[in-house]
């Protein structure tokens, strides 16, 4: 080996050593991918139907985006996926708002939704924001103005079981107001019991390959549960709820929406990519990236870790493809034409 070589490999296997130690208990239990897949989709854990549909298309030739945003109508359909589209949790008045974005690999663009209320598929109405305006993103009442005038019809999101979800929380949300939740006469500290209320960050993120070797993503949700009305989080910004370079790759997120938010993660997933990162480091290091800027104490557990949780999920040109979690749990969907399976995310932490 000649000198130069020899530091070269030397320099290499420093900068290895220092990614690793920067990573102390990343686990990484998804095997590599070494071949080139021509046609792939990806998508978080609740999304196996849609990387199923999707699928579906693409081998029958349907553009990348088009396949994506069929695969999460799915699941915006589905009145029991009470983190998307119908029967999504609502807001603190029990109204449901929903955002969603989505983008085109091959033409560079994109459209989003944000505070969208009546209509369940926000991610078809992101598509022809993109398709039918000169925007990227469409608001509130403007989002619902446009979803009317371009056909979409409105109905009541809140489910049955979705209001029973609304009314317990704002009946355990306090012991000092007048809303009540069943009780007998004996009862003391009525309403004291929140922790026990279900509420969620979930959304689906679902990435696809097509056979042109186009890639373009959609992410859609009805955001955090109860949340301030009019609040919006990382799922309809481009940038950090989702992202697509053709050239490179997408990602997308779900999870603690503001944490992606302030750290603009999904492009971050696609320039470590660029940086020559496989797709499941690229989701490690833009985990990493957000517990490195948690500063503020009540986002913090005991040890200076972040208290949330947030999953990445990313698909490189190459057809590779990977998910990563700050905290184990997480999970992913992938569909690579052979067989369709969810799977675990590697993670930083272990709970």
């Amino acid at each position: 080996m000649s000198e130069f070589d020899r530091r070269k490999f030397l320099s290499s296997s420093l900068l290895s050593g220092i990614a690793a130690a920067a990573l102390p208990e990343i686990l990484f239990p998804q095997s590599k991918q070494k071949e080139i897949r021509k046609a792939v989709v990806i998508s978080s854990g609740n999304g196996l139907s849609a990387t199923a549909k999707a699928m579906e298309m693409i081998q029958r030739g349907s553009d990348a985006l088009d396949a994506v945003v069929a695969g999460v109508n799915i699941v915006e359909d589905d009145p029991n996926d009470m983190s998307v589209g119908l029967g999504g949790l609502p807001n603190e008045n029990g109204i449901v708002e929903l955002d969603a974005s989505v983008m085109h690999g091959p033409t560079h663009r994109a459209g989003a939704v944000a505070s969208l209320r009546n209509i369940k598929n926000p991610s078809s109405v992101a598509k022809v924001v993109m398709e039918r305006t000169d925007h990227v993103l469409l608001v509130g009442e403007g989002a619902l103005n446009f979803a009317r005038m371009h056909g979409f019809k409105e109905e009541n999101l809140l489910t049955e079981e979705s209001r029973k979800m609304w009314v317990k929380w704002k009946e355990h949300l306090s012991t000092e107001d007048d809303y009540l939740p069943p009780h007998t006469i004996d009862d003391r500290n009525i309403g004291s019991k929140f922790h026990e209320v279900m509420q969620t960050y979930g959304t689906i993120n679902c990435l696809g390959k097509d056979l042109n070797e186009n890639i373009s993503g959609v992410t859609t949700t009805s955001g955090l549960s109860y949340k301030i009305p009019g609040r919006v989080g990382d799922s309809p910004i481009i940038g950090a709820g989702l992202y697509v370079d053709n050239e490179i790759g997408g990602a997308g997120s779900t999870g603690r929406g503001e944490a992606n938010l302030v750290n603009c993660s999904s492009v971050m997933v696609v320039e470590f990519m660029r940086q020559g990162k496989s797709p499941e480091e690229a989701c490690l290091l833009a985990c990493k990236r957000i517990a490195d800027n948690t500063k503020m104490k009540r986002l913090q557990n005991d040890d200076g870790k972040p208290n949330f949780n947030v999953t990445f999920y990313a698909l490189n040109k190459r057809g590779e493809y990977g998910s990563a979690s700050i905290w184990s749990g997480g999970s992913f969907c992938v569909n690579d034409g052979a067989i369709n399976k969810k799977s675990d995310s590697a993670y930083l932490w272990k709970r």
